[in-house]
C-alpha cells in the first residue's frame, strides 16, 4: 500500500496536506472528523478495530452520506501519512501508539481528538518529531454500527484548536468538509473551560448511575461547584483565564440539558468498559500537586472512580438502548 502524502499550497502559500489521512479509533468522533476529510476531498485509512470497515456513513437531518474509505491491520501501511487523527479514548492511547509510531515522521500532524488538558503530554513519547495538533471536541455523534454514525449539530462549535500554523492548514480543509472549526489564540484556557464539564458531568453520572439530571439534585449540584472551584483554582495557576463565573455557566448548562440524557463515562461503566478518569480528573490533581494547590473533592471523586467496577444491571438500562444526546459531553 502506497500512502505517501502530499502537499499543495493554499491561497496564502502555506503548506496544505493532501495526502491520505490516518483515523486510529473508529469511534463516533473519529468518524465524524473522517467525514470531514472525506467530504474535503482526502481519502481515509481506518486503522485496527475488531471489524473491517470499508466505507463511513454519516447522517444529519435525515440526510446520509457515504465514503468508501481503506482499512487496515498493518501498522506500516501508514507509513508516510502527513495526517493522523487519534481518536480512541485517552485510557486507550498507548495501546494505539504502534500505530503512532508507524506513521509519524517530522512531516506528520497528529490529531489529538481526546478529551483532557495533557493531549500533547499524553502522545509525545509516540510521536517523536512530528507536530501535535490538540483538539477540544463538541461534537455530538453517536456511532450506531461498524463505520456508521450519527450527527446532531449543537453549539456554534464543533471542534476548537490552537491557532497556529499546523493547526490552521487542518481547519481550512475540515471547514472545507462542513466541519465547524475555530482557532483559539487562548487554547489553554479553552481546554480547561471544557474540562470544567467533563469533571464534573462523567464522573458524578457514573458514580450514582444516574443520567445527566442527577445534576439537578441540590446535594450533587454542590458536590460539582466544589469540583470546579478546586479546578479553577489551578486552571489559574497553570496560566487559564477561568473565574467563578465559568462554574456557573457550566452548572447553568447542565441544568438545562434534556432529562434521559447521559455521558459516555456512564456508558462505559454500564457496559464494563475502562473509565476516563485519569484523563480528566486525575489531571487537576496531578496540576494540583505540581502547584502546591489542595483538591480533596478531585482526589476524592478520582479514588472512587479507580476502586468501582461495572454497574451490571442494578436498574441501569441497557447501553444499547441509550439516548446519546450528549455525546458532546464525552
Amino acid at each position: 500500500m502506497d500512502v505517501k502524502g502530499a502537499m499543495s499550497m493554499d491561497h496564502i502559500g502555506q503548506q496544505v496536506p493532501s495526502g491520505p489521512v490516518a483515523v486510529v479509533g473508529a469511534g463516533a468522533i473519529g468518524l465524524a472528523v473522517a467525514s470531514a476529510f472525506l467530504r474535503a476531498g482526502r481519502p481515509v485509512i481506518v486503522c485496527g478495530g475488531h471489524t473491517p470497515i470499508d466505507h463511513i456513513a454519516i447522517t444529519e437531518d435525515g440526510a446520509v452520506d457515504s465514503w468508501p474509505v481503506i482499512h487496515t491491520d498493518v501498522q506500516s501501511d501508514i507509513a508516510g501519512v502527513d495526517t493522523v487523527v487519534l481518536a480512541v479514548k485517552a485510557q486507550q492511547t498507548e495501546s494505539a501508539s504502534g500505530w503512532l509510531r508507524a506513521a509519524s515522521s517530522p512531516d506528520t500532524t497528529v490529531v489529538v481528538a481526546q478529551n483532557g488538558i495533557e493531549q500533547r503530554d499524553r502522545v509525545a513519547p509516540f510521536v517523536g518529531e512530528a507536530r501535535i495538533v490538540p483538539a477540544v471536541v463538541y461534537l455530538n455523534v453517536e456511532r450506531t454500527a461498524q463505520g456508521t454514525a450519527v450527527l446532531r449539530r449543537a453549539g456554534a462549535r464543533d471542534l476548537v484548536l490552537p491557532d497556529d500554523a499546523p493547526s490552521g492548514a487542518l481547519a481550512e480543509q475540515l471547514r472545507a468538509g462542513r466541519m465547524r472549526v475555530d482557532l483559539d489564540e487562548d487554547f489553554l484556557t479553552t481546554s480547561w473551560r471544557k474540562l470544567l464539564t467533563n469533571i464534573t458531568a462523567n464522573p458524578l453520572t457514573a458514580l450514582t448511575g444516574r443520567r445527566v439530571e442527577v445534576m439537578r439534585d441540590p446535594g450533587i449540584a454542590a458536590i460539582a461547584r466544589s469540583i470546579m472551584t478546586e479546578a479553577v483554582a489551578v486552571a489559574q495557576a497553570e496560566g487559564a483565564g477561568l473565574t467563578d463565573d465559568d462554574v456557573q455557566g457550566v452548572l447553568d448548562w447542565l441544568d438545562g440539558i434534556p432529562a434521559g440524557s447521559t455521558t459516555s463515562m456512564r456508558e462505559d461503566r454500564v457496559a464494563g468498559r475502562p473509565l476516563e478518569y485519569d484523563a480528566l480528573t486525575g489531571a487537576v490533581v496531578r496540576a494540583g500537586e505540581r502547584h502546591g494547590i489542595d483538591v480533596p473533592v478531585n482526589r476524592l471523586i478520582l479514588a472512587l472512580l479507580a476502586a468501582i467496577g461495572p454497574l451490571g444491571d442494578g436498574g441501569v438500562s441497557d447501553p444499547s438502548t441509550e439516548d446519546a444526546r450528549t455525546t458532546g459531553l464525552r
